[in-house]
């Protein structure tokens, strides 16, 4: 089973300041062909994600200015994160039951990554979906 740093080894997330714009945010994912900004305070801790899905749903579709909109207004504070020495299949667990599609990993302190529902194989996907389908009938 695939622990969560042989997924992210080699991919480094996208870090802004709390203070960055919205608008350098979706840049940023747009340069760098991701989902999702992790925000962090000064020493690299956690502070939020930002995603496009909360540009879409938190900042356009409510009127604000990406320009003028900082992260720290509309990030997700305080997001769940896991460690990249966790199993991949623990994450998408977590993933589902929490409704979200971007997981920060975070080691001694320090965002080192983050993964997506996009970056597990099939196989896990089908462990995933066994699962839920052997809870459901359990019920």
């Amino acid at each position: 089973m695939r622990q969560l740093r042989d997924i992210v080894w080699d991919h480094k997330p996208v870090v802004l300041p709390p203070s960055a714009t919205v608008k350098e945010a979706c840049r940023a994912m747009r340069e760098r062909r991701v989902g999702s900004v992790v925000v962090a305070k000064e020493g690299g801790r956690l502070a939020g994600i930002f995603t496009g899905r909360d540009a879409v749903c938190r900042v356009l579709a409510a009127g604000k200015d990406p320009a003028a909109t900082e992260l720290s207004d509309v990030m997700t504070t305080d997001p769940a994160t896991m460690s990249p020495d966790q199993s991949a299949l623990d994450a998408l667990r977590l993933m589902w039951d929490g409704g979200f599609r971007h997981l920060p990993l975070v080691k001694a302190g320090q965002v080192v990554g983050v993964v997506s529902r996009g970056d597990f194989k099939g196989f896990e996907h089908q462990q995933h979906d066994e699962e839920r389908d052997l809870w459901e009938n359990m019920r």
